[in-house]
């Protein structure tokens, strides 16, 4: 993107602050107007204000006296919604973070895959490196799991080569095109149904355990207060009020600590809706196309699990799962299946 961006000349913030005579050119002019960072590039994409939020306490200082700023930790955050005109909608910024956190790092021959980033194990949950090597073809290249370490680690191989991944994935991708070209008001009904119901009974759930969690808290502060009105007046002695008060103490910080990863969960899936405009465009463009691009795998893939393999008619079979984003893992064959039943049972 910084490539891009000077290639384009596209002022760098600080050039452009120069170039209108704004005052928040805090820094000198640089040499090279042009020379993106990609310290600069990082900041946009993960700059939350962009969906029309204003995020406040992202700092504070050690004391009134030494104010020196310290980043807080992104949970104690405030974040306002809707505080200002959207750049980007809040969905497409939260695929952008998935995006971003799924690293593709080139190998030492500066070779990477269409999927690289984007392919874990299925048992160990680990990401499968891509390997390349000079002294490897093109259709030799593959992927392993990470905590294989050359047999060393807490994990099998689980091993695909490249060629043969491209292969499974376009045969995927390009029944659920043609399947969602010919019935998509079906396949959206049946991935909303499937979603709804599993999704509304975690939501209800971490809720209760959210209200629960709170309730104690505000439980536990009326309990303190209770023992140290007690030791005040005589009624409990110190030691006993030490000793009840630590273990109060202790059971609200690990509620405290809950609640805040409860919250987290929810946040999530609140945000995670049956809305998959992201995938539906993926795979209208992909049905003009022959092969698969970074950009519509960026659109249509979230997540591939590969399993070990296993022998199976003097073979080695290699079990592939395909996350779709916004819906998951699809079981095609099940959906058809509803499909022949629904229109049989049409008068």
């Amino acid at each position: 993107m910084a490539r891009l961006l000077q290639k384009e000349k596209v002022l760098t913030p600080t050039a452009y602050y120069y170039s209108v005579g704004s005052s928040s050119a805090n820094r000198p002019m640089p040499s090279d107007p042009y020379l993106w960072k990609d310290s600069t590039i990082d900041a946009i994409l993960s700059n939350r204000k962009y969906t029309g939020c204003m995020v406040n306490l992202k700092t504070t200082t050690v004391s009134y006296k030494v104010h020196k700023l310290i980043r807080k930790p992104e949970e104690e955050s405030s974040i306002v919604p809707n505080a200002q005109e959207a750049i980007i909608d809040e969905n497409t910024w939260l695929r952008v973070q998935e995006l971003r956190k799924n690293k593709r790092r080139p190998t030492a021959t500066g070779k990477t895959s269409l999927f690289s980033g984007l392919v874990f194990c299925a048992d160990c949950g680990s990401k499968l490196h891509f390997c390349a090597a000079k002294s490897l073809k093109a259709n030799q290249e593959f992927f392993r799991c990470a905590n294989y370490k050359s047999g060393r680690g807490e994990c099998t191989i689980h091993y695909i080569r490249n060629v043969a991944l491209e292969q499974i994935v376009s045969v995927a991708v390009s029944d659920l095109a043609d399947f969602v070209a010919c019935h998509e008001s079906f396949f959206l009904q049946m991935i909303g149904k499937q979603q709804s119901a599993g999704k509304d009974q975690n939501i209800r759930s971490v809720k209760s355990d959210i209200a629960a969690g709170k309730h104690r808290i505000d439980e536990i502060d009326r309990l303190i207060a209770k023992l140290y009105e007690d030791n005040f007046a005589g009624k409990l002695s110190d030691e006993r009020y030490s000793r009840m008060a630590a273990k109060y103490e202790k059971e609200q910080a690990e509620l405290l600590q809950s609640v805040s990863t409860k919250e987290k969960e929810l946040a999530e899936l609140e945000r995670e809706s049956v809305d998959i405009r992201l995938l539906l465009a993926g795979l209208r463009e992909y049905s003009g196309m022959e092969t698969l691009t970074p950009e519509v795998v960026n659109k249509i893939i979230k997540r591939i699990e590969v399993h070990n393999s296993e022998m199976l008619n003097g073979h080695k079979r290699v079990g592939i799962d395909i996350y779709f984003t916004g819906v998951g893992l699809v079981d095609l064959a099940t959906i058809k299946e509803m499909l022949a039943i629904a229109e049989s049972s049409r008068p």
